[in-house]
């Protein structure tokens, strides 16, 4: 039965995997009615609930408690599953103002089915955030009933009601109708089932993390002599001689509050955004991005013949004739033509989607779009003078300020890699060769040692706490947690990751160069990559502590694992330190994968709160899901004895780690779906 268990287990995983690219290629619709909607697919999942019963039944499993429960919840979150899939309806309900209606129209069918109360649309009002054209929220005011609104539901005799689009008159409101009397509270019995179980497993005496924290050879440390390597480079800025204003004069303007991305924001975020935007550099020339941003507006003609827009496309540089990577605004006018016109229509494939070539002009247009904005005059807001904004406090301004002029990301990331490549390899070193033998006097020579400790370990939390800092301006800037797009859920990654490694650095010291080398690396691809690092207002349907808590149980999971993938290449490289890296990361294996659960079912309630569907089959949610089931089977050691032996459990956390890279990154440039707001 083991053996049956396992074979449909890979299978379901592999169908799963093999689904998320026949979306991208045929289209939600066609997974929709072929796979995820079909009996087939349903039964598959049966077989494997059936299965697991039989075998839990077999071993006994009563006799472990919360393991018992773990798997039980799992069977509970799939009959809630079931029921839903079976005995749920859903659809919308148009209301207009004044005008009463009971019934709704069914999704999939276009039937109209009967209400067994009625619904009067008194009001629709959009909420914006002060100033701006931004949404804040859009409400539906019901007559005898709460209003309805993002991530506010109405709920009626087992009816629910989801705020969804609005008319263009705003005389009119959509809504979106779920009724699942019976699935999602059982489906909810089942995420509560398994956080207790989870919770369950980590305190239980007799469970195996509490043995694997107990275990002698985790107890055993040692940490290592400083290699010292000095580099040093300077960058020198080349001052142009471009038409701008003074120094001084540039600099009072950065403090002076303009309305920017939807919020109140000093001159330097613009000017610094609109910078960087087109050369890919905070500054240019030598210059401030205030003095650059003033030459734009006093001399245009002048400043039309720089080049300063980063053309990143090698493939667009040939077409407009660039020797360089930059182009100059009049490379993109041909006299009164635009040259980039002619390249924009000419680039879909077969799904509709742009080509390399048409993204590239895009960005392009884009440039040229700022700047055309800033010699309109509609690119700068200042604050109105009727005052309906009101400016933000100078405490906020200076501390943007300071965040701006601070290269938190290029400076952590460039440290924590340069010190913990100076980290691992001495971890290397340490490993590969024997302690030297005593001097004359019986002493070993420690001081080397000592050094290397104070040095990493002063470097740590000096990293860390800096991060910290960085990180918590952002979120004071904000007023919100710095958790709502790609940019921010790495910065948040490479925090968890330091503080890790501060959690963990004194009863196992080897996991100090993992710290500085993941969290490098995340801030690498956070300041390297298309994240937008900009602070903008959250969506409406983004502003939910549910989301909060996901993302940040999802990214401690992701630093966990990360760990683990770095633990196997040590483990790989030192041979005779395999088996006690391999207790390390069987410890890890817990909290990464209950942190890993719990984010997918805590997404699913934020879901179920925002849309009505707490599971949509989404490219995001799937991977997330084969993630949690790749890294669940190596729990199963007891039955499954090649999980024993470290070699091959080192090189399954490094294969596992595949999963995360392809659900984070993978999903978000492949596959897409409704969880790419996570780049925007």
């Amino acid at each position: 039965m083991k053996k049956y268990l396992i074979a449909v287990y890979v299978c379901l995983v592999a169908l799963l995997a093999a689904t998320t690219f026949a979306e991208q290629i045929r289209g939600t619709d066609f997974v929709e009615k072929h796979i995820y909607h079909t009996i087939w697919f349903c039964c598959l999942w049966g077989v494997l609930a059936a299965m697991t019963v039989v075998v839990l039944v077999r071993q006994r499993l009563w006799r472990r408690l919360p393991t018992l429960l773990l798997h039980g919840s799992f069977l509970v979150i799939l009959a809630g599953a079931m029921i839903t899939f079976l005995g749920s309806r859903k659809g919308y309900v148009h209301l207009t103002v004044g005008n009463e209606t009971n019934s709704y129209v069914e999704q999939g069918s276009r039937q109209v089915r009967e209400l067994p109360f009625t619904l009067r649309l008194d009001s629709f009002r959009i909420d914006y955030y002060p100033g701006t054209d931004a949404p804040a929220d859009y409400i539906s005011y019901i007559h005898g009933e709460q209003p309805v609104s993002m991530n506010r539901i109405l709920s009626r005799e087992g009816f629910r009601f989801y705020q969804s689009s609005f008319d263009e008159d705003m005389k009119g409101s959509w809504l979106t109708v779920n009724y699942d009397p019976w699935g999602i509270g059982l489906t909810y019995a089942g995420y509560i089932l398994l956080g207790i179980s989870m919770l369950w497993m980590l305190v239980s005496r007799g469970g195996e993390f509490r043995r694997l924290l107990r275990h002698p050879l985790l107890k055993k440390g040692g940490m290592f002599v400083l290699l010292l390597l000095c580099t040093g480079s300077a960058v020198h800025a080349e001052r142009r001689s471009l038409p701008a204003l003074a120094r001084k004069q540039a600099d009072s303007l950065a403090c002076k509050q303009v309305i920017y991305n939807d919020r109140v924001v000093p001159f330097n975020t613009l000017a610094r955004d609109f910078v960087l935007k087109l050369t890919g550099k905070p500054a240019y020339g030598g210059m401030t991005p205030e003095q650059v941003i003033s030459g734009w507006l006093l001399r245009p003609e002048v400043w039309q013949h720089e080049p300063m827009i980063y053309i990143k496309s090698a493939e667009l540089r040939r077409l407009l004739h660039l020797d360089t990577s930059y182009a100059r605004l009049t490379d993109l006018f041909d006299g009164e033509n635009y040259r980039l016109q002619k390249y924009w229509k000419g680039g879909q494939d077969r799904s509709g989607k742009m080509s390399s070539l048409e993204k590239a002009v895009a960005e392009a247009d884009e440039k040229v779009g700022l700047i055309l904005m800033l010699r309109n005059g509609t690119l700068i807001r200042p604050l109105p003078a009727d005052g309906s904004v009101k400016p933000v406090s100078d405490t906020r301004i200076y501390a943007e300020l300071l965040y701006n002029r601070i290269p938190f990301s290029k400076w952590l990331f460039m440290f924590n890699l340069t010190v913990g490549l100076l980290a691992f390899f001495h971890l290397l070193y340490r490993g590969l060769h024997r302690p030297a033998a005593p001097d004359s006097s019986g002493r070993v020579g420690m001081f080397p040692s000592r050094l290397a400790d104070t040095f990493f370990r002063v470097s740590l939390y000096a990293a860390f706490l800096f991060q910290l800092f960085g990180y918590a301006l952002r979120w004071y800037i904000g007023g919100r947690i710095p958790l709502s797009n790609g940019y921010e859920t790495m910065q948040f990654m490479a925090l968890c990751a330091l503080f890790l490694a501060c959690l963990c650095r004194r009863r196992f010291p080897f996991t100090v160069p993992f710290g500085f080398l993941l969290s490098g690396f995340a801030l690498l691809v956070s300041y390297l990559g298309q994240m937008n690092p900009q602070i903008t207002p959250l969506m409406p349907v983004l502003v939910s502590p549910w989301l909060s808590t996901h993302v940040s149980l999802i990214m401690m999971s992701y630093a966990l694992f990360a760990f683990m993938m770095l633990n196997g290449i040590l483990a790989l490289c030192l041979r005779r330190s395999a088996r006690m890296l391999m207790l390390l990361s069987r410890l890890l294996l817990y909290p990464a994968t209950f942190f890993l659960g719990a984010g997918i079912f805590l997404g699913a309630v934020w879901a179920n709160v925002s849309w009505g569907r707490y599971w949509a089959w989404d490219p995001k949610e799937v991977w997330a899901l084969i993630t949690f089931m790749v890294y669940g089977v190596a729990f199963h050691a007891r039955s499954l004895r090649i999980f024993r032996k470290p070699l091959f459990f080192h090189i399954y956390m490094i294969a596992a780690f595949l999963t995360v890279l392809m659900t984070y990154f993978g999903v978000n440039y492949i596959l897409g779906g409704m969880h790419s707001y996570a780049n925007s």
